[in-house]
C-alpha cells in the first residue's frame, strides 16, 4: 500500500469510522439534528453547525491545494461560515456538503503519488505531507469539540 493509500484511510477513518481513538466525525453527528446543530450550549463557543461547515472548508481547501498546485488561504467568513438558515433541511445540505467535501479530499489523497507528498504546499513552510497529517488532526480536533458540545446541550 502506498504512503497516499494510507494517510487516506486515517481519513476516511477519522472522518467515517473504524478509527482507533474512539468516535469519528460522521459518528459523533448521527442522531444529531438541526435545533441541536445550531445551539451554543457553551457560551463564546461555536456550535456543532458552525464547526460542520468549518471542517467542509478546511478539507475543500486542502483538496484545492493539491489539485490546483496553488495557494489557498480563506477569509474569516470561508473559515467559519455563517449559519444563515436553521431548519432541518439546510442542516442535511450542510451534512451532505461536508460529505461531499471530505470524500472529493480523500479520492484526491488516494490518487496522489508518493512522490509529491514531499512536494512544498503552495504559499507555506511545509509539504503536503505534513498538510495532510495536520487535516487528519483538525478533523480529530473538531470531533472532541462536536463531542463535548453534544454532552453540554
Amino acid at each position: 500500500m502506498s504512503e497516499s493509500a494510507r494517510i487516506a484511510e486515517l481519513l476516511r477513518r477519522a472522518f467515517a469510522g473504524d478509527a482507533w481513538h474512539g468516535d469519528s466525525v460522521l459518528e459523533l453527528l448521527a442522531g444529531v439534528n438541526a435545533a441541536t446543530a445550531a445551539n451554543h450550549p457553551i457560551a463564546s463557543a461555536h456550535s456543532i453547525w458552525e464547526l460542520v461547515l468549518h471542517i467542509a472548508a478546511w478539507d475543500d481547501a486542502v483538496n484545492r491545494r493539491i489539485v490546483s498546485g496553488k495557494a489557498v488561504s480563506l477569509s474569516d467568513k470561508q473559515n467559519f461560515p455563517p449559519v444563515r438558515e436553521t431548519s432541518e433541511a439546510a442542516w442535511k445540505q450542510a451534512l451532505k456538503r461536508l460529505g461531499q467535501a471530505h470524500e472529493q479530499l480523500v479520492r484526491t489523497v488516494a490518487a496522489l503519488p508518493d512522490p509529491r507528498l514531499e512536494e512544498r504546499v503552495p504559499g507555506k513552510n511545509y509539504n503536503i505531507y505534513f498538510m495532510l497529517h495536520g487535516v487528519t488532526q483538525h478533523e480529530l480536533y473538531h470531533a472532541g469539540q462536536i463531542a463535548i458540545l453534544k454532552k453540554a446541550g
